[in-house]
């Protein structure tokens, strides 16, 4: 018998069998979906909880699993008070789970494709407008005056955040040969592993520069290795670290949201989007697989032209 932790956080004993799928799976997720190590710990925590569920109704292997069964359990996580995003998430997560072992034989069909999933409330993230994003950057700029090293670096990890809209965790897997100078553009690894080159401007080139010749050298040791990014003891930085950044620099721009790393992601999109850039061009730039998810931020700028039409015209 094996054990994973339930929804309460108590150990939850699984079935032999599927103990020995689950096994299986996270090393298809590891090894063949080469996903990020808190991607996979999502997946198997929603599946683990799929399949104990499973094992209170008596089910003992995999091959018993049923549109009836994934429906129950999506309607006990509803009865537990979850929300529609995590019900979804979810629901997606069974899906991918019995689409692989349709694939992989264990199972005679996929059962999990006629599940549907809750739809989720549609909110709009939060954004910083153009100048508090300026004032954000600024504010660090002040501070890196003195030509402090961790002064140096902040200002090029916001600037470069800013200016290509990466993920924290893009941002923090940087090596040094990843920028190219002579086309101002970085090369990322997003979700999944999958490479895009992203553009930046000469703002960030300028920070960048300024970290690379000035400031990186005094934070690297012989361990540092290619990290573009080094914390203070000389590793590679943390995404702890940036967020904590983000946050406080966020605190020194009078009445602008408390935002983080993700939110200057949303910022840059939307500043794109407002300044004509097409849906493609931000989709391929952010990184997004589906082009619905980069739509979301048509509804902000929709929303920011609302607010603007129902403050400015006398007939609003």
């Amino acid at each position: 018998m094996s054990t994973n932790a339930g929804a309460d956080g108590r150990d939850e004993a699984l079935p032999e069998a599927f103990a020995r799928t689950l096994g299986d799976y996270e090393r298809h997720l590891v090894a063949e979906r080469d996903l990020t190590p808190h991607s996979v710990r999502a997946y198997l925590g929603d599946i683990a909880g799929l399949l104990d569920h499973a094992g209170r109704l008596g089910l003992h292997d995999v091959a018993e699993l049923d549109l009836r069964t994934l429906r129950s359990w999506l309607a006990k996580q509803q009865t537990l008070g979850l929300s529609r995003t995590t019900l979804a998430r979810r629901a997606t997560a069974a899906r991918v789970f019995t689409g692989w072992l349709a694939r992989t034989g264990r199972t005679p069909n996929d059962v999990g494709s006629a599940l549907g999933s809750p739809r989720p409330h549609r909110t709009l993230p939060d954004v910083l407008r153009v100048e508090e994003a300026t004032r954000l950057i600024g504010a660090a700029a002040e501070i890196a005056d003195d030509g402090s090293p961790v002064g140096l670096r902040d200002v090029a990890m916001l600037e470069l955040l800013y200016a290509t809209g990466m993920r924290v965790g893009e941002l923090c897997g940087l090596d040094v040969d990843d920028v190219d100078r002579d086309r101002n553009v970085v090369r990322v690894f997003g979700k999944g592993r999958k490479e895009r080159t992203v553009p930046f401007g000469q703002p960030a080139a300028t920070a960048l520069d300024r970290w690379l010749g000035q400031g990186r050298s005094a934070l690297a040791r012989p361990g540092s290795g290619p990290a573009l990014f080094l914390g203070a003891r000389g590793g590679r930085i943390d995404q702890r670290a940036v967020r904590t950044l983000v946050h406080r620099r966020l605190a020194d721009v009078p009445g602008a949201p408390d935002l983080g790393p993700h939110g200057l992601r949303h910022t840059a999109a939307t500043h794109l989007l407002e300044g004509g850039a097409d849906l493609r061009s931000v989709q391929e730039l952010l990184g997004h697989a589906s082009l619905a998810t980069t739509q979301r931020y048509t509804h902000v700028t929709t929303d920011r032209l609302r607010r603007a039409y129902q403050q400015a015209h006398p007939r609003a």
